[in-house]
């Protein structure tokens, strides 16, 4: 099924997960759909595996983690940031590197304090190599960190690769 996308969200400079400017990083993009989910798209490389060839599960866990937390923002104009409390996941495939992955996020329940979200990584053939789902606090940024935008290049990056639709299995 197709996804049409709404709007991308912002990459920063350094950024374990989004960083554009991490030499090690997932340099990830995030995009919203008009359905209200969030997909990442990002490419694991030989830096980024456990077993030769394959993505290493904690990194797995890192951009699950950071796709849900970052659905919170799907729609909104206002930053409201997760503050994770709960992770759980289960594995169900391996993760080969050097192929471009799929990650969904999605928001399940939310009160004025906390949320709950659900996600997988997708592997290119539509197989859902692993599954989340997290409890996370909902905080403005200024309460996280001293975080500067500007120097922290806290920016949409629009590039001519960005798609218009996303496609993912039902």
């Amino acid at each position: 099924m197709r996804h049409k996308i709404t709007r991308k969200q912002y990459n920063s400079k350094l950024c374990f997960v989004c960083g554009l400017r991490n030499g090690s990083g997932l340099k990830a993009s995030f995009y919203e759909t008009e359905r209200g989910e969030l997909i990442a798209i990002f490419t694991p490389g030989a830096e980024h595996q456990s077993y030769p060839g394959r993505l290493h599960g904690g990194l797995a866990s890192t951009i699950l983690d950071e796709t849900i937390g970052r659905s919170i923002l799907v729609g909104n104009e206002k930053e409201i940031w997760g503050l994770t409390l709960e992770l759980n996941l289960t594995y169900k495939k391996p993760i080969p590197l050097g192929v471009e992955l799929r990650v969904v996020g999605r928001i399940t329940e939310q009160n004025s304090r906390f949320f709950h979200g659900t996600g997988e990584i997708i592997l290119p053939g539509g197989e859902i190599a692993v599954t989340a789902r997290g409890k996370y606090l909902k905080a403005p940024l200024e309460k996280i960190a001293n975080f500067d935008r500007e120097e922290n290049e806290w920016a949409v990056v629009l590039d001519e690769s960005d798609p218009e639709s996303i496609e993912l299995p039902d």
